[in-house]
């Protein structure tokens, strides 16, 4: 069981559930769970190990939560971390409803995992909270070659902006970023 939960700690899910299965009355195998993943669908089989009297009864515990403390990342594309730091800036309009947060990406890795990996899907920012997401993502060229990212994340809530923050809070913690005020 640790090797699946370490497993799926490296793998970019936040959370995991297990759902008990049930087990046909003769079979002679243990009760099994499901680990399924909320972000990508993965489901996995774990063996329970019991004492033989036991293994032909199957239990019936009730569906936990089981929740895996990820390292807060950015991705372009789905399951493959963005390894450059970006420059971040943020707008906020005076009456606080809504924000911008404009990121740079300097000669982003996922240039160079692109052509195995496949195209840049869209803009996720992940954190054991969850998945936010952008499309508005656009590259800069120069002489052919793709040299910058530019993704903007759009805040039209106070409640949006908060939880942006949060992320911003624990990514900046992660990667020794630090805010400063123009």
């Amino acid at each position: 069981m640790a090797a699946v939960m370490k497993a799926l700690a490296v793998a970019t899910p936040v959370s995991a559930r297990t759902q008990p299965r049930r087990c046909a009355a003769g079979s002679s195998g243990g009760a099994s769970q499901s680990l399924q993943s909320s972000f990508g669908g993965v489901s996995l089989q774990c063996r329970h190990t019991k004492p033989a009297l036991h293994r032909r009864r199957c239990s019936s515990r009730p569906s936990m939560q089981v929740v895996m403390m990820a390292k807060p990342a950015i991705q372009f594309i789905q399951g493959t971390d963005e390894q450059t730091i970006p420059d971040v800036r943020l707008t906020k309009s005076r009456d606080g409803t809504n924000g911008v947060a404009i990121f740079s990406f300097d000669q982003p890795s996922v240039f160079d995992s692109s052509a195995e990996l496949g195209d840049i899907t869209g803009f996720y920012m992940i954190d054991d909270e969850g998945v936010l997401q952008s499309v508005d993502v656009s590259a800069k060229f120069v002489n052919g070659k793709p040299a910058l990212i530019e993704a903007k994340y759009v805040m039209r809530t106070p409640r949006e902006w908060d939880r942006f923050m949060r992320f911003m809070e624990r990514y900046s913690q992660a990667n020794g970023l630090q805010f400063v005020k123009k």
